[in-house]
């Protein structure tokens, strides 16, 4: 049984019930304290409004405690800009004792699981831990700033409220559309007052170079041998003109000496270009737009960010990781099983769970040995989700060691199961049109090229007996 609290004044004994078992409904809150239920209400009602939150309807409603974050109670301010570059409120959020947040209104242009429809979250809503800095760019961040916005240094050990506290303070340009709070916001407006002009096409390649001079400087030593490109964010002059175009981008690069492993580096750069046209090509897959330049010794790989849209335009974007710890629960290491129980719950039609199908096996077919959760996203809408574009595809399994040293690798194609032949298939055209273009592609080492062409032939086998 839920013990009862005892406290002789009987307000500051409904804040206690609250804080402990918050969100809670007058019923729960009436047996814990052993008083009736028209009781709890009246004690309720001569609650500060700034300190209760109420939210849900009849049966339905539920009442927190709003936690304060660093000393500070508040709610605070949730801002969505839109594809034209427009800001307008979308809801408010408040943290909730013990743990957990609220969000208010509830009709958020993202799907929102039944258990908190009425805007309780047992952490932060999920949007948001996708909007953390993170990878690269966000440990090399945190080295910079954890000092002065009194955080660890690893964005890895954050909790919730330290994820909050630097998006309040620092997270006008995060992944996707959303800012929260006032402080994000100035700095947005105060960005796009003083926006520089974007790097123009013909010197950018001299940029970039520079660019990367600083990224290495002040970023995290080390990170392409254990596994992840540097990188730094840009806007540069639209060359085409294409409809679509976005002046945004995130710039991988390689090292600029020529040793083995960063020769490696550049070769897996000039993969992942090849993997993405090949995507949007033969595989009829929405992918990013890239392209490759080369300059004072190190390989460039441009990504045009698909979040962004002219100059101060966002649509929103989640991770399958965000939103398959918030949804569903299930373990994300296999995209398909994911994408078919979002289908189930309704959030995701038939035809991108078959994109989500022919990506994974385009992945596993070309050798791409880190397929997380975090590299796939969605675009989030009222009513479901749709599939973003691709990133992040190439030949991991070619990837160096952590220390440097390139062994050899031998490919094995995976099989499909009877139920997976279809998109196997599928992914396997692509998959030859891959390794086809990198055997034959001089931008590419030639021992790699003649390793490509040997895993073109272990396919063709593996596709005899798929």
């Amino acid at each position: 049984m839920r013990p009862t609290f005892v406290d002789p004044d009987p307000l500051q004994g409904l804040r206690t019930a609250l804080a402990r078992q918050a969100p809670a409904s007058a019923a729960v809150l009436a047996k814990a304290l052993g008083m009736s239920i028209p009781t709890v209400h009246r004690l309720l009602a001569n609650m500060p409004g700034d300190e209760l939150i109420v939210a849900g309807r009849a049966r339905r409603t539920r009442y927190g405690l709003r936690r304060g974050l660093r000393g500070q109670l508040a709610q605070w301010p949730l801002y969505a800009v839109d594809e034209d570059g427009q800001a307008a409120q979308a809801g408010a959020l408040s943290l909730v004792r013990p743990e957990g947040s609220w969000i208010a209104p509830q009709d958020a242009a993202w799907p929102v699981p039944e258990e908190c429809r009425d805007g309780w979250w047992p952490g932060l809503p999920y949007l948001l831990y996708d909007m953390r800095p993170q990878g690269y760019m966000g440990r090399a961040f945190a080295r910079l700033e954890h000092r002065s916005l009194g955080v660890s240094p690893d964005p890895g050990e954050w909790g919730d409220d330290d994820i909050l506290h630097v998006l309040l303070q620092r997270g006008w340009d995060a992944s996707g559309n959303l800012i929260v709070g006032d402080e994000a916001y100035a700095q947005w407006q105060a960005w796009r007052r003083t926006l520089a002009p974007p790097l123009p096409d013909d010197s950018i390649a001299a940029a970039y170079a520079g660019l990367a001079e600083q990224a290495v400087t002040g970023g995290v030593p080390g990170s392409s041998a254990a596994g992840e490109f540097p990188k730094f964010a840009a806007r540069r002059a639209l060359a085409s003109g294409a409809a679509g175009d976005t002046a945004h981008v995130l710039v991988k690069f390689s090292g600029s000496d020529d040793s083995a492993s960063v020769r490696r580096w550049a070769d897996l750069l000039v993969c992942e270009h090849l993997a993405l046209e090949t995507l949007s090509g033969p595989a009829g897959l929405d992918a990013a737009r890239s392209r490759l330049l080369r300059h004072g010794g190190r390989t460039f790989l441009e990504l045009e960010r698909f979040d962004r849209h002219g100059d101060f335009g966002r649509s929103a974007l989640c991770t399958l990781e965000s939103l398959n710890d918030a949804l569903l629960g299930l373990p994300a290491g296999d995209w398909p099983a994911v994408a078919r129980r979002l289908q189930v719950q309704g959030w995701l039609d038939a035809d991108d769970v078959a994109r989500v199908a022919r990506l994974w096996w385009f992945g596993r077919l070309i050798g791409n040995t880190d397929m997380h959760a975090g590299n796939l996203s969605f675009r989030p809408t009222a009513k479901g989700f749709r599939l973003a574009p691709a990133y992040d595809m190439l030949p991991m399994m070619y990837a160096p060691l952590p220390g440097g040293e390139v062994p050899p690798r031998a490919f094995e194609p995976p099989l499909p199961l009877p139920a997976q032949r279809v998109a196997w298939h599928h992914a396997f055209e692509a998959a030859m049109a891959f390794w086809r273009r990198a055997a034959s592609d001089d931008r590419i080492s030639a021992p790699l090229r003649r390793q490509f062409a040997q895993d073109a032939d272990h396919l063709v086998a593996a596709g005899r007996h798929a």
